[in-house]
């Protein structure tokens, strides 16, 4: 069993209280699970990102894309049907799954659509204004305080 001692993050990084037990879930993560279905996270632009599963042989009904707290999970179930004829290989599985992602703050699921056997779900980031950079002025004692945000290359486009 592997424990990690956090104690020294403590002194410098506030607001971290679910970093434990993110690596517990990333230290019992089984292998043999973590192959199938096999996927791809792709960073589409600066705030958008996708993953791509492989689903084939999944259609959308037996497919579910959920979203709880800050977790993704996608699963699928198949009804089991005694296949026709006799195979000399099997090599397409078609056993049910359950794949979760831990989600960063901020990330919101877009949607999600199936094409050509691939589950594509995208993925954007929305950081609140008031979760943004924003330069404080410091006060002396012969000025005002004043409180702007910082520009952006987004502030910026829409002037």
């Amino acid at each position: 069993m592997r424990t990690f001692d956090l104690t020294p993050l403590h002194r410098f990084a506030i607001g971290f209280d679910n970093v434990s037990r993110l690596l517990d879930t990333a230290s019992r993560l089984d292998e043999q699970a973590a192959a199938y279905p096999p996927y791809n996270i792709e960073k589409v632009s600066d705030d958008a990102y996708r993953i791509t599963m492989a689903v084939a042989g999944f259609a959308p009904e037996t497919l579910d894309v959920t979203v709880h707290d800050s977790t993704l999970i996608i699963s699928g179930r198949q009804e089991r049907a005694e296949p026709e004829g006799q195979y000399l290989h099997r090599g397409i599985a078609t056993r049910a799954f359950e794949r979760k992602f831990e989600l960063a703050d901020h990330i919101k699921v877009r949607g999600a659509a199936i094409e050509n056997g691939l589950l594509h779900v995208s993925l954007e980031r929305e950081v609140p204004e008031e979760k943004k950079p924003r330069r404080i002025e410091i006060a002396s004692a012969s000025g005002p305080t004043a409180i702007t945000h910082a520009s952006t290359d987004k502030d910026a486009a829409a002037a």
